[in-house]
């Protein structure tokens, strides 16, 4: 064990996908690598390349290590092999609503399984991940693939993952701000209306139902909000006018990718559309005084995976 390594790929994801408030999400193509050894030296030594490399803790807080040592206990393992050697070469950008801890927390329980010969099941593993980062939308799609939809019941994670017939292109505005995920739950009620909550519920079922039937009638209006973005919305200067230049330019509609501050609006492959839709976005948000990045981006339908060209 001391000399086998192994390298995952995870893929970044977006919760939420507008009405689906923790419970839908989805994989994206853009991705985190990791490479794990397991020692049987006490201590972990961690290297990390890319995206937030200066910001993420090399040492016993690192999500990774956390993960690592999470799966080695539930494996009764974590006692020959207290030790371990990571290396991270991450795309997905760090606190902006792409699942970057998600991707390193199925990162790290991935890559420790497979080198304890994949003694858990992929469900097992999105318990493992729910119980650690505190919700399954993100790591749900992050293990899966694909959309995800999922439910906690007495702590107990299920998930019903699919990809539609609909060749979806995804396109990302990344603001040049970061948003932590703690701040943008703060500011969150603890109770809605019952009028809000009919909306969502209504919205959620028709987000699913649509892209299971490959409809895109039915996708004009379902990705409107009003349990989360509505409260957000200050966090974010000109996210309900970058929505409108989305929509205006051929989007399908748009929404807050996770608890943002990336907004992401989705687009028809066949239609053509998604440099158009890049630029109206990346325009509106300057004019509310905000840079941003576009990342055009398909659906992810691997999920977390073995690299074998590392």
């Amino acid at each position: 064990m001391d000399s086998r390594s192994i390298w995952v790929r995870v893929p970044g994801t977006s919760a939420n996908c507008g009405p689906g408030f923790d419970s839908i999400g989805l994989a994206c193509t853009v991705y985190n690598d990791l490479q794990l050894r397991l020692t049987t030296e006490p201590g972990c030594q961690i290297t990390i390349k890319g995206a937030g490399a200066q910001n993420i803790p090399v040492d016993e807080r690192n999500i990774v290590w956390r993960a690592v040592q999470y799966l080695l206990k539930q494996a009764h393992m974590e006692k020959k092999y207290p030790g371990a050697v990571i290396h991270m070469e991450n795309q997905v950008p760090l606190s902006r609503g792409l699942g970057s801890s998600a991707t390193a927390i199925v990162a790290g329980l991935k890559a420790a399984n497979i080198l304890l010969d994949n003694r858990f099941s992929r469900r097992e593993l999105l318990q493992f991940a729910t119980d650690i980062e505190g919700h399954p939308d993100n790591v749900a799609p992050a293990i899966y693939g694909g959309f995800t939809v999922s439910t906690v019941t007495r702590g107990e994670v299920e998930c019903f993952t699919f990809i539609p017939k609909l060749r979806l292109k995804l396109v990302v505005a990344v603001p040049d701000f970061p948003l932590s995920t703690r701040k943008a739950r703060e500011v969150l009620p603890e109770k809605v209306s019952l009028k809000d909550a009919i909306n969502n519920i209504g919205r959620a079922g028709m987000l699913v139902a649509a892209l299971c039937k490959s409809n895109e009638k039915f996708l004009k209006n379902v990705f409107e909000d009003a349990l989360h973005q509505p409260y957000r919305a200050p966090l974010i200067p000109g996210m309900y006018d970058v929505f409108a230049a989305a929509r205006k330019a051929g989007a399908l509609g748009a929404s807050l990718s996770g608890a943002g501050p990336c907004l992401i609006a989705y687009t028809l492959q066949r239609h053509h559309v998604e440099e158009a839709v890049g630029k109206a976005m990346q325009e509106c948000f300057l004019r509310h005084g905000v840079k941003s990045d576009i990342m055009i981006l398909d659906l992810d339908t691997r999920g977390a995976h073995i690299l074998n060209d590392k």
